[in-house]
């Protein structure tokens, strides 16, 4: 088996539980101590083991640190009963773990624990240490909130209030916060954590929620998220979820990258929450975005066409010749600046990609179109 899931949720006690409800010997290794050498021996002693009738239950810890071949040398000795395997990892097992692995374990996803969950934790501290917390309402549900879903942290930091806190004290929410800091959120730049919030802010900003958008940007931003990342993404916003519904969008989102990288981090902060609550509040579009794609198909589709010929320029005199530039109208000159000639390539024709919609500036571009294909029809 693989226990997938954030630090805190049980992984380590439930196979503690598993081996004894199954009468399996107990072995526990960490990836990040342990090499090849470590994983021979334990392999010798579950083989001994095994002989003498009794299998062994191996947890591995932080599974995700073993490299490919460190991985591959579980295959056969799960395969021939030697180990119960048991992987525990933070990490999308997906990304993480080889195939072959994968293939022959099953995959459980442990979840944070939930409001009701942390609170059955700290009754049970409470009912074995024979004393209640000394916290009033409000600042026992701040510190359920400060557990962030983790229960090895309620409990070390229920430890920490009894061993501070005076005799007949109960303390708020301030004297809470003063004793035990703030414990930083879980959050992986590189993996998961990093990965999740920005997709959800980018799902708010796409449903034009502006509230939603704000709270995952505070909750990057409170995990000390790249600020130039979170930048970054909302320029693709802009262009790939707004577009020409509103062309402001990406220029108030520049704008607000530039002033943060002027500001630094406190007040450029809010030049980049301004930039979002914009992006989500702003009509979209993905009309670029399909159009863009929809071109790059038939560019790579039908190969090196040589453009229209009266729409090259010919500086030599055998390029004149040969029709280049021959029979081009200069737009400017012609009624309405507008001369309606072909400008694709004579083997593929006039294409369709970019289809406006009906909100916002694009709106305006639609009517702006339709008049040229009417002006193009009527001129040939």
């Amino acid at each position: 088996m693989i226990f997938w899931g954030p630090p805190g949720t049980g992984k380590t006690t439930v196979a503690r539980l598993l081996a004894g409800e199954g009468g399996l010997a107990f072995e526990q290794i960490s990836a990040i101590f342990s090499g090849v050498a470590d994983l021979k021996k334990v392999f010798e002693t579950a083989k001994m083991r095994r002989m003498n009738g009794r299998k062994t239950l191996l947890f591995v810890d932080e599974i995700h640190r073993f490299n490919r071949a460190q991985l591959d040398s579980f295959l056969p000795v799960m395969e021939d009963g030697t180990v119960v395997l048991v992987g525990a990892t933070t990490e999308n097992p997906s990304f993480e773990l080889n195939a072959a692995l994968l293939s022959r374990s099953t995959v459980l996803t442990f979840n944070s624990h939930d409001g009701d969950s942390l609170v059955q934790l700290l009754a049970r501290a409470e009912e074995l240490e024979g004393k209640n917390l000394p916290l009033d309402d409000e600042a026992r549900a701040s510190l359920l909130r400060m557990a962030d879903g983790d229960g090895r942290a309620i409990i070390s930091l229920a430890e920490e209030i009894w061993r501070v806190a005076k005799e007949d004290e109960i303390l708020d929410v301030e004297t809470l916060q003063e004793v035990l800091q703030r414990r930083a959120p879980i959050y992986d730049k590189g993996q998961d954590g990093h990965y999740n919030l920005i997709s959800a802010l980018h799902k708010s900003v796409r449903g034009s929620d502006p509230d939603a958008a704000l709270y995952y940007l505070a909750r990057m931003m409170e995990a000390g998220e790249d600020r130039r990342f979170i930048g970054r993404r909302l320029v693709v916003m802009a262009s790939e979820d707004i577009g020409n519904a509103d062309p402001q969008a990406l220029v108030v989102t520049m704008a607000a990258t530039q002033a943060f990288d002027f500001l630094g981090e406190a007040e450029g902060d809010r030049a980049l929450a301004q930039a979002a609550v914009y992006l989500a509040s702003a009509p979209k579009s993905n009309a670029v975005h399909v159009a863009h794609k929809k071109a790059i198909f038939a560019a790579r589709e039908n190969g090196s066409l040589l453009p229209p010929k009266h729409i090259l320029n010919a500086p030599t005199k055998l390029m004149k010749e040969q029709g280049y530039n021959d029979g081009y109208l200069y737009d400017h000159d012609q009624p309405d600046a507008f001369s309606g000639q072909d400008y694709f390539p004579t083997d593929i024709g006039r294409q369709k990609f970019y289809e406006p919609v009906e909100r916002g500036f694009e709106r305006d571009i639609i009517k702006r179109l339709e008049y040229w294909d009417k002006l193009r029809a009527e001129r040939g």
